[in-house]
């Protein structure tokens, strides 16, 4: 498939690769230490991540036939890579969400020094996006 969000996904690994393993990690904390906070209204349990040891939140929303996310984290790692994902499937269709799933993030070398807890809140977070998406399709 060919499409804004596989552009966007190619231009994000060339990106990534192009970094070393520090810079990657340094590059990913600055853009989640200048992401707003979500506000405190948005930060309930119905927005809450379930299973994450560290508070994580995702909003999603639907307009104008595209998915959105935001989220926030008490960890800034989490949130650097939960704000990883919600930035690079916002604004896209849903049927393009469905088709490319996040496999490409250890091609883009940030995977592989996640920690299993930390694996396991991107997957949450991909379903969590994959689901919504999957809501909104067609």
């Amino acid at each position: 498939m060919t499409g804004p969000l596989t552009a966007r996904r190619d231009a994000l690994v060339a990106e990534l690769c192009d970094l070393a393993d520090d810079l990657r990690w340094d590059w990913l904390i600055e853009r989640a230490r200048a992401r707003p906070a979500l506000p405190a209204a948005e930060r309930t349990e119905a927005h809450r991540v379930p299973g994450c040891l560290s508070n994580l939140w995702v909003v999603p929303t639907f307009s104008d036939g595209r998915c959105h996310y935001r989220c926030d984290a008490d960890s800034v790692v989490v949130k650097a890579v939960a704000g990883l994902l919600c930035d690079f499937y916002s604004d896209a269709p849903p049927a393009e969400i469905l088709v490319l799933d996040p496999s490409f993030l250890r091609a883009a070398g940030v995977t592989a020094h996640l920690t299993s807890h930390r694996r396991n809140a991107l997957t949450k977070v991909w379903a969590l996006i994959r689901d919504f998406a999957a809501r909104h399709a067609g």
